[in-house]
């Protein structure tokens, strides 16, 4: 491989909430778990051009790292937002 090469790899990520029940519905929510994510994907070196946050799943457009797989990278995101979900949103369900 040339030391002037170039990659680039373009990944549309997509995950659910558990038994796709629409736990993220408040909007504000939605926006501090959209802002989170970019926060966090900053910090572990991930590109994330844009997320929409749903009620029951979440979109991200990320560049794959070139040192990361998908899984690592599905893992890290996944795994940080529902471990900061879990730490800073009090549920308060019916």
């Amino acid at each position: 491989m040339s030391v002037r090469s170039f990659t680039k790899l373009w990944i549309h990520l997509i995950w659910g909430t558990k038994d796709r029940v629409k736990s993220l519905s408040d909007r504000e929510l939605r926006k501090r778990i959209s802002n989170h994510l970019i926060k966090y994907s900053k910090e572990k070196g991930i590109y994330m051009k844009n997320n929409y946050v749903n009620s029951d799943h979440v979109h991200a457009v990320i560049d794959l790292p070139t040192n990361m797989t998908i899984e690592d990278v599905s893992r890290l995101l996944k795994g940080g937002t529902s471990y900061w979900i879990n730490n800073n949103i009090e549920y308060k369900f019916n």
